[in-house]
């Protein structure tokens, strides 16, 4: 069994930081391993032009620990309204690096998403014309749907014939987690990838509901059944390099998770990268934790492959309770409990 194992510096291809006082106090949690992250747009408003990204941009890189090499990558909020000249300009930017479809209602600060993909369908070609990724959030909102049907019937009714009516545009399935979300993505064009969470390598259903609600485990899409997060790990631990580490951390305040009506959102940034050590580990492909980690998303996104390197050793450390957050505090995932893998400080002895 390895003990040690050193890494270049991965990249995340889908992280929360949320605004605010409440970014300022995660941000390093990322900066402390990433070398780079793709930003989601879903603030309260959202990002939904490049001057609105631009000004996010300086807000997070002004919160940055001293000497941070961190690079927030920005991305665009979609909506009806959206033209291809915003499109246009986000290619021309240089840090923005892809488009965000949230189907209008599906999850968190969603309201003011996509009500049809015909009423993007200027914009979608603009992105194809680009090179622009297009990164969604694939679950329909349609009421009728079970909730753990939501991203097989996208697949289906949205994901499928877009695909089809734009071959030359760049896709990636966030948060896959479903078996034929995986089927999809591996059946697609090299043009259509998929991110990768923690929660859905280690999770299932049971670990939501079993014994009790489990309200920092709720997050969107939902944690399903062991066959489907079996489908998921087989795909990231595989070769294929369709499929990457975006860890979809989502901090909320502990306040807005345990109450009536808990938001969904699992915080795993504090120790992404030893989580996922442990599920590779688990699947006996800890080989190619570094393929997953550090190079798949960047030659899907065409970036250089990141200056630097992480160790992790496999040192037992317990997660603290909570981590602050603006006013409040943020209950992280395996709160309490213990991680495996352990990264260490340059020039640490284990």
């Amino acid at each position: 069994m390895a003990q040690r194992l050193t890494i270049d510096r991965p990249s995340d291809g889908h992280l929360h930081l949320r605004d605010g006082a409440g970014m300022a106090a995660v941000v390093a949690h990322s900066a402390r391993v990433f070398s780079r992250a793709v930003v989601m747009p879903n603030l309260s408003p959202p990002v939904v032009t490049v001057d609105l990204a631009a000004a996010y941009r300086e807000r997070i890189l002004a919160a940055l620990p001293s000497g941070s090499a961190f690079e927030p990558l920005m991305t665009l909020y979609l909506t009806d309204s959206t033209r291809g000249s915003e499109i246009r300009a986000a290619k021309d930017s240089g840090f923005v690096v892809a488009a965000k479809l949230y189907p209008a209602g599906a999850t968190t600060h969603s309201d003011r998403g996509v009500t049809g993909i015909d009423r993007i369908a200027p914009v979608l070609a603009e992105l194809a014309a680009c090179g622009l990724p297009l990164l969604v959030h694939g679950e329909v909102a349609d009421p009728a749907v079970d909730i753990f049907d939501r991203e097989r019937v996208f697949v289906d009714r949205v994901l499928a014939p877009l695909v089809e009516r734009w071959p030359d545009l760049k896709v990636v399935l966030e948060h896959v987690s479903t078996r034929e979300g995986v089927q999809f993505v591996s059946a697609s064009s090299p043009l259509v990838a998929a991110t990768v969470t923690p929660q859905h390598l280690l999770l299932d259903v049971n670990d939501l509901l079993a014994g009790g609600v489990r309200p920092h485990h709720y997050c969107l899409p939902v944690l399903k059944s062991r066959e489907h997060r079996q489908a998921v790990t087989a795909a990231a631990t595989s070769d294929s390099p369709k499929f990457f580490l975006g860890t979809d951390s989502a901090p909320h305040p502990r306040s807005r998770k345990e109450c009536g009506c808990g938001a969904a959102g699992v915080f795993s940034a504090h120790a992404a990268i030893e989580l996922y050590a442990e599920a590779f580990e688990a699947a006996g492909a800890l080989d190619r934790l570094a393929a997953f980690a550090t190079r798949r998303g960047p030659d899907f996104y065409g970036l250089p492959r990141a200056a630097g390197s992480v160790t992790l050793v496999r040192q037992p450390w317990r997660v603290p309770a909570s981590y602050p957050f603006g006013d409040d505090v943020v209950v992280p995932l395996r709160a309490g409990e213990t991680v495996a893998w352990r990264v260490i400080a340059e020039g640490e002895a284990q």
